[in-house]
């Protein structure tokens, strides 16, 4: 089953669960990002790593610092999602975002919740000798991380493991865990 999604990501994190979503055949109708900040020694304006893979896709991009305005929310809206796919947005969704697509708002988490709700999840893992960690697809609502589970996928900590190689091996197993979830979701077969 194809899904119209509009996706909302901006770090390297996201762009895998992107990038899955392009290969399993869903139309990706509207990309959201952070702008583009300044970035290196010459502080040059650059792209998120998810915008940057947005534009080398030729996918419909917006970065609005914000979706508070009317007209932000009217570009979401206009889009007509079945679904809005988070990872790692860096803002959080009012209500009437959350409540815009049939399917609801869908979140790619790293952590295996309750644990570790909030904006830093794989530090947080390393930080308190956690041996395990994980990804939750969720359910989002107006809480921060206090959406209900759909699925979830562990996987243990190694003593090699820091932030950069956790956060690879997650973004994959976000990726995966999302494609096998979402068409479950869109055919009921899934209580949260």
């Amino acid at each position: 089953m194809t899904l119209r999604i509009v996706f909302m990501g901006s770090p390297a994190f996201a762009v895998p669960a992107l990038d899955g979503l392009l290969a399993a055949g869903h139309e990706i109708v509207l990309v959201l990002a952070q702008p583009d900040r300044p970035a290196g020694r010459g502080r040059l304006p650059t792209p998120p790593p998810v915008a940057a893979f947005a534009r080398e896709r030729g996918l419909p991009l917006f970065q609005p610092p914000s979706l508070k305005p009317p007209e932000a929310f009217a570009h979401v809206r206009d889009a007509a999602p079945d679904v809005i796919v988070v990872a790692a947005y860096g803002l959080i969704l009012r209500r009437e975002v959350l409540d815009l697509p049939r399917l609801g708002c869908v979140n790619v988490h790293a952590s295996l919740l309750p644990r570790h709700r909030g904006a830093a999840p794989i530090s947080a893992a390393i930080l308190a000798g956690d041996t395990e960690t994980g990804i939750c697809i969720m359910q989002m609502e107006v809480g921060l991380d206090t959406g209900a589970v759909y699925s979830r996928r562990s996987t243990p900590i190694g003593p090699q493991d820091d932030t950069p190689t956790l956060t690879e091996r997650l973004a994959l197993i976000g990726r995966d865990l999302l494609i096998e979830t979402l068409p479950r979701l869109a055919a009921g077969e899934i209580v949260p």
